[in-house]
C-alpha cells in the first residue's frame, strides 16, 4: 500500500490530548493505525525519542506503550545500528481487538457512533470539495481502484479506512483528520460490515466513487449529502451484522445491552 499522504501521517503522530491514561493513549492511536493499516506491515517506526516528542509523552511512557504494543504482536523491536520498532500486523492480534471492542459496544454506541461519522465524514467530504488538490483526488481514485479489486476482508477494511482518512487530509485539516482516525479506532476494532454480504464491497465503491466525482466537481453539497447517505445505510448494515453475530456466539460475547439490565 501507498505512503499515507503528508496531512494523513501527520494526524496519526500529533500530539495526544484526549485525557486517558498516556500510555494507554499511545497504544489506542498506534493499535488503531496498525489495525486499519495505517502503518504497513514492516513499516519502521519513528525513534522513541522522535515519536515521544511527536505524541506530546515521556520517553518513559512511550516505552510503556510500545512493550505493550509488542505483548498484543502489533510491534516488534529489533536491535542494532538497523534496529527500532517495527510494525507487525498479524491477523491474531487484529482478531483480538475486534472481539474485545464488539464486546464493548452495543446497538445504541453504534448508531450514535455513525451519527458522529456522519458529522465528521460529511463535514471533510464537503471541505474536501473546495480544498482539495487534483493530485488528492487522483489519490482518492486510486484508493477506490484497488479497494475494488481487494480480495480479502482485511484488505477491503483498510483501503475503506484508508479512503476516508484521506478524504479527511483532502480537506486540509489535522484536527479533522485525527477526528476521522480516531473514529476508525471504533470501527475498525469490530467486524467489517461487509464479510456477510460480499457483494457491499461493490456498493461501498460505487457510492464513494459518486462522492470523489462530487469533490472533483467542487460540488459541496453534493459531496457532503452523498457521504452523509451512505454512512446511514453502512449503520444500519453493521447493527445487523453484529445482531447475527451475538446471535450465533452469545455465550462468549454477551450483549452490552443486557449487561444494563441486568445491573438496574
Amino acid at each position: 500500500m501507498n505512503p499515507l499522504s503528508g496531512d494523513a501521517r501527520r494526524a496519526v503522530f500529533a500530539p495526544l490530548d484526549d485525557g486517558a491514561v498516556r500510555s494507554e493513549a499511545v497504544v489506542r492511536r498506534l493499535a488503531s493505525a496498525i489495525s486499519l493499516g495505517l502503518l504497513a506491515d514492516g513499516e519502521r517506526l519513528p525513534s522513541e525519542a522522535e515519536l515521544a516528542v511527536s505524541l506530546h509523552v515521556s520517553t518513559m511512557t512511550l516505552r510503556e506503550a510500545l512493550a505493550d504494543l509488542r505483548q498484543r504482536g502489533l510491534v516488534v523491536t529489533r536491535r542494532g545500528q538497523r534496529g527500532g520498532s517495527f510494525v507487525q500486523s498479524s491477523p491474531e492480534a487484529v482478531l483480538g481487538l475486534t472481539r474485545a471492542r464488539l464486546q464493548a459496544l452495543g446497538t445504541v454506541d453504534l448508531r450514535e457512533l455513525g451519527d458522529v461519522r456522519s458529522a465528521v465524514s460529511g463535514t471533510a467530504a464537503q471541505l474536501a470539495a473546495v480544498r482539495s488538490t487534483e493530485r488528492e483526488v487522483q489519490r482518492l481514485r486510486e484508493i477506490l481502484a484497488r479497494l475494488g479489486e481487494a480480495a480479502s476482508p482485511t484488505e477491503q477494511r483498510r483501503l475503506d479506512s484508508r479512503y476516508y482518512v484521506e478524504v479527511a487530509a483532502a480537506s486540509q485539516s489535522v484536527r479533522l483528520t485525527m477526528h476521522e482516525i480516531e473514529l476508525h479506532t471504533e470501527v475498525g476494532q469490530i467486524p467489517w460490515a461487509m464479510s456477510d454480504a460480499p457483494e457491499r464491497v461493490h456498493l461501498v465503491v460505487a457510492a464513494q466513487h459518486r462522492v470523489v466525482d462530487a469533490i472533483a466537481a467542487r460540488d459541496a453539497t453534493a459531496a457532503r449529502s452523498l457521504t452523509e447517505r451512505h454512512l446511514a445505510e453502512r449503520t444500519t448494515w453493521l447493527v445487523a451484522l453484529r445482531r447475527q453475530l451475538l446471535q450465533s456466539g452469545s455465550e462468549t460475547v454477551p450483549a452490552p445491552e443486557d449487561r444494563r439490565v441486568a445491573a438496574r
